[in-house]
């Protein structure tokens, strides 16, 4: 959801060589397949269900090293990028719960996508290893932490925005760290992307395979066993007593479950072996011919103002008092690729523009809380 230049906005114009086509194209895959699963979800293409917005992440997350690298490189003050950081996380803040008020049939991860930019200002100075270490932590305590936030946190929005479910901070952050580690990596370098895409499917392969035939008897057998503590199972909730006795029971059974967005290990886990190797392709493209990826590194420019523009169509069709959850353009031949190309098109028509209309308002918001220009 950030152009190259939102992405670094400290970088002036006459450096805008290096830019990084295929981080921008893996982004622009990532809002393309966010297109296709609110507008033309199949069979064929249900793989995207998730997957997307865990790419998306992971893109960020290298985004946010690379600015912290050009921070460092430009001799910025800290203070400085705090301060860009912190407008950033304000206004997408904003934008998400404006997109929220629309009441859409999608969920809006922006609030939870702005907490990550704070959140992560704790770890910039941090070395490479502690990154994969925090990752790795994450992946394993992240889940059950955000179930228990999703309990706890409902009532509480800022809270819930956090560490509230599967559509939280914490809920993303094993792979926004994972994504801060990679970017600290060379990712011209032909040996890093083959090891992207190793990487990727020595993690994808395993987990599909335990979340196709180990996964769905342990989440029985593990419900059978919830069954024997009703007040778990069957929880009588007052909501008009104190915090936490109004507060429900978080949905333990779903640590083992690798469905899209449920913020389990598995689904993580898969998601990021997808996207690595998704990435390691783009980085390999990259270096025999950028011409390929210019379509999608255009879309990946302007990934806030397209990511935000879904929401608009949707509001706009249920005023028109059609429901677009009911419009299978999935259903029709060729209706995701077609979809797809819509948003290439696009993509290319509001890049040709010197940036994004959020694009250009964000970096204007930032620009009122630092002396840079």
């Amino acid at each position: 959801m950030m152009n190259n230049e939102l992405e670094n906005p400290i970088l002036p114009k006459k450096q805008e060589s290096k830019r990084l086509i295929a981080l921008d194209a893996a982004r622009g895959l990532a809002v393309i397949g966010m297109y296709i699963q609110h507008f033309a979800l199949n069979q064929i293409n249900s793989f995207v269900s998730g997957n997307t917005m865990i790419l998306f992440m992971l893109c960020s997350g290298i985004s946010y090293s690379i600015m912290v690298q050009r921070m460092t490189e430009r001799k910025v003050e800290p203070s400085v990028f705090r301060a860009r950081m912190l407008a950033r996380a304000v206004f997408i803040d904003l934008v998400g719960y404006v997109l929220i008020m629309l009441n859409g049939p999608f969920g809006v991860v922006l609030p939870a996508y702005a907490m990550l930019f704070i959140l992560a200002l704790v770890l910039i100075r941090r070395s490479t290893r502690a990154l994969v270490t925090m990752s790795g932590v994450l992946f394993l305590v992240g889940p059950p932490l955000m179930l228990l936030g999703l309990s706890l946190f409902s009532g509480a929005y800022l809270l819930s925005d956090i560490a509230g479910g599967p559509l939280s901070a914490l809920g993303w952050a094993p792979v926004f760290v994972a994504g801060m580690a990679i970017g600290r990596l060379n990712l011209r370098n032909t040996r890093t992307a083959l090891r992207f895409i190793a990487t990727g499917f020595a993690i994808l392969i395993p987990f599909k395979l335990i979340a196709s035939f180990v996964l769905p008897g342990v989440c029985q057998s593990f419900e059978t066993w919830l069954i024997q503590f009703p007040s778990i199972t069957n929880p009588q909730a007052d909501p008009y007593a104190i915090w936490p006795l109004n507060t429900q029971q978080p949905p333990w059974q779903t640590l083992f479950v690798a469905a899209p967005q449920c913020g389990s290990t598995f689904e993580l886990l898969i998601g990021t072996g997808l996207s690595l190797i998704i990435l390691g392709l783009m980085c390999l493209i990259a270096k025999k011919s950028t011409a390929i990826l210019k379509p999608f590194s255009a879309v990946g420019r302007v990934a806030l103002t397209l990511y935000t523009v879904q929401f608009v169509i949707a509001w706009g069709l249920q005023i028109a008092g059609i429901d677009v959850t009911s419009v299978d353009i999935g259903g029709i031949p060729f209706g995701d690729i077609l979809v797809a190309a819509v948003i290439l098109i696009a993509g290319c028509l509001l890049a040709s523009l010197p940036n994004g209309p959020l694009e250009s308002l964000i970096r204007r918001f930032e620009r009122m809380f630092s002396n840079i220009q």
